[in-house]
């Protein structure tokens, strides 16, 4: 067999090899993706089921509030519906729902009875920590979704990607409010201008010292010219 025909054949085995590779990377990246989304799916079915058993058991208290509960309702609905839109419109859904509840929260503040309520106490509790497995969920699968965009725009795997349909993965973002800094109040008033200077005190004259008296000659000195 000729030399040439030799190293023609083990460069056609390596580019086979590293397209194996490169390809079998793509699809575990892509099913990790998957299985993070996943995770976030349940966590946000059990908000899901937990929103009707809070609405039910405050509505008999708010009898003046049902906007307030509509609103909870409705945001729920937009929510599940969104679900299967993908992750960007399912992020901006959650986030809108996650702010009706933060105002049902609010207005439930208003009545002690109910605040205080076992079953509300339990509901916000759970509900409480969904919203941290959510979160927790949402940071695996937004890195999770940033390797695998990484990974297809860069050599050698961009070379198969895209050919291959490897196309960029949506983020799960959090709502803007989770990135806006806390204001500090460091003594601002009300219209925004700076903190008043405390009164200058009035400068005081320095204590006066009377001269020094010459010392006097020694006794048998001779008087000084």
């Amino acid at each position: 067999m000729e030399p040439w025909v030799i190293i023609l054949i083990i460069v056609v085995i390596v580019v086979i090899g590293g397209f194996i590779l490169l390809f079998n990377g793509l699809q575990q990246k892509r099913l990790r993706i998957q299985e993070a989304w996943a995770q976030i799916e349940v966590q946000l079915k059990r908000r899901w089921d937990l929103i009707p058993n809070l609405v039910n058991t405050v509505q008999g208290y708010m009898g003046f509030e049902q906007k307030v509960l509509t609103d909870v309702t409705n945001a729920r609905a937009a929510a599940v519906s969104a679900g299967a839109q993908g992750p960007a419109q399912s992020a901006a859904a959650e986030n809108a729902l996650t702010g009706t509840l933060r105002s049902l929260f609010a207005v439930v503040e208003n009545y002690p009875d109910l605040k205080s309520g076992t079953n509300v106490l339990q509901l916000q509790e759970q509900l409480t920590t969904t919203e941290n497995q959510i979160s927790f969920a949402r940071q695996h699968y937004n890195a999770t979704a940033l390797d695998y965009n990484t990974t297809i725009v860069t050599i050698p795997s961009n070379l198969i990607a895209g050919p291959l349909g490897f196309s960029r993965q949506e983020f799960f973002d959090a709502e803007p409010a989770a990135d806006q800094v806390p204001t500090v109040n460091l003594g601002y008033t009300a219209q925004g201008g700076p903190p008043s200077a405390p009164p200058a005190l009035p400068p005081t004259a320095p204590p006066t010292v009377p001269p020094l008296a010459p010392p006097s000659a020694p006794p048998g000195a001779p008087p000084a010219p």
